[in-house]
C-alpha cells in the first residue's frame, strides 16, 4: 500500500495503470470498522482504491473540535492495508488549500450546497456542508475516481454529495454504504472515542429511540410531529441535549405527508460533550 502526501504523488501512482477503474473513500481518519467496510465495498467496485485521510478545517465551526479531532495516521494505515486499500492520500492543509498561510484559511472559492444543507445538522452547524461540498469537490478533482463510497450514517451529507455530483456534472458514481453498529446498536463513529465507558453504554439510547419510531411507522402511525416530540422528550429525560429528531422523506429529506411510505428518521444529540448523529430508514 502506498501513502501519498501530494497530488503529484497520488496521480503518478494512479497513472501506473491508466485503464484501471478507481474507487474512492474519503475520510477524516481515526478509522473504525465502518470505514473499513466502505473500503471493502469499494474493492468490489474498482481495481484501485484510494482512501483519503484529511481533517478538513473548512467544515468545522469556530467552537467545534477541529483542534482536538483524533489524528491517528499510522494506526489508520495499518487498518487500511489489512482491508486491501491500494493508496492512502494524506495531504497537509497547504496541499488542499494553497492559500493557507499557517494561521488562517483563505479559501475564497467555496461551493454553495443546495437548500437541504441549511436544515437538520446544517441549521446548528452553519457553513458545515459548504465545507464538506468544497473539500469533496477538490478531492474528486485530485483523485478523479469513477466511483466513490459514502456511509449512510451521515445521511444528510450523502444527499448533499449526490446533489453536488448531479448538479456539477461530476463523472463519478456515488455508492452508499450501510451503517456499521456496535452490538448495542450504537452507530460506529470516530467521535465515539470521546465518550466515557458509561456514556458509551448510554449512547445506545439514541438508536433505540429511532427503532421505536420505526416500529410506530410500520404499525401505521402517521403523527410525525408527536412521534418526534416523544423521542426528544425521552432523550432529554435521560440526560441528552437534543438538537433534533426528525422524520423525512428518503428521496429528498423534505417533510413527509400521510401518504408517504419511505422515510428516514434522523437524530442529532449531545451526550456529555459529544455530539452524535444517527438515522434509520423505514419502508411501510
Amino acid at each position: 500500500m502506498q501513502v501519498c502526501h501530494s497530488v503529484h504523488e497520488l496521480r503518478a501512482f494512479i497513472a501506473r495503470d491508466p485503464q484501471a477503474k478507481v474507487g474512492f473513500v474519503p475520510t477524516m481518519g481515526n478509522l473504525h470498522a465502518g470505514h473499513c467496510q466502505l473500503v471493502t465495498q469499494a474493492k468490489q467496485l474498482a481495481e484501485i482504491v484510494v482512501v483519503s485521510i484529511f481533517v478538513n478545517p473548512l467544515q468545522f465551526g469556530a467552537n467545534e473540535d477541529f483542534g482536538s479531532y483524533p489524528r491517528t495516521l499510522a494506526a489508520d494505515c495499518e487498518k487500511l492495508e489489512a482491508v486491501g486499500a491500494d493508496v492512502v492520500f494524506a495531504p497537509a492543509v497547504t496541499e488542499m488549500y494553497p492559500d493557507f498561510d499557517g494561521h488562517d484559511l483563505h479559501q475564497q472559492v467555496v461551493i454553495q450546497p443546495p437548500a437541504l444543507a441549511n436544515d437538520l445538522c446544517g441549521a446548528s452547524r452553519p457553513g458545515h456542508f459548504a465545507g464538506v461540498a468544497t473539500v469533496v469537490a477538490k478531492l474528486f478533482h485530485m483523485v478523479q475516481p469513477q466511483v466513490a463510497v459514502f456511509g449512510k450514517k451521515d445521511y444528510q451529507q450523502l444527499m448533499v454529495i449526490r446533489a453536488l455530483v448531479r448538479q456539477l456534472n461530476f463523472n463519478v458514481e456515488i455508492v452508499a454504504g450501510e451503517t456499521v453498529r456496535e452490538s448495542s446498536g450504537l452507530a460506529m463513529s470516530s467521535r465515539n472515542s470521546y465518550l466515557t465507558p458509561a456514556e458509551k453504554t448510554q449512547a445506545a439510547q439514541l438508536y433505540q429511540q429511532l427503532q421505536s419510531i420505526k416500529q410506530a411507522l410500520s404499525a401505521g402511525q402517521r403523527d410525525y410531529a408527536n412521534l418526534c416530540a416523544q423521542a426528544k422528550s425521552e432523550l432529554t429525560e435521560q440526560g441528552w441535549q437534543v438538537d433534533y429528531v426528525e422524520i423525512r422523506r428518503q428521496t429528498d429529506l423534505t417533510l413527509p405527508n400521510a401518504g408517504d411510505h419511505a422515510w428516514v428518521i434522523l437524530a442529532a444529540a449531545k451526550l456529555g460533550n459529544t455530539r452524535l448523529i444517527d438515522n434509520c430508514e423505514v419502508r411501510a
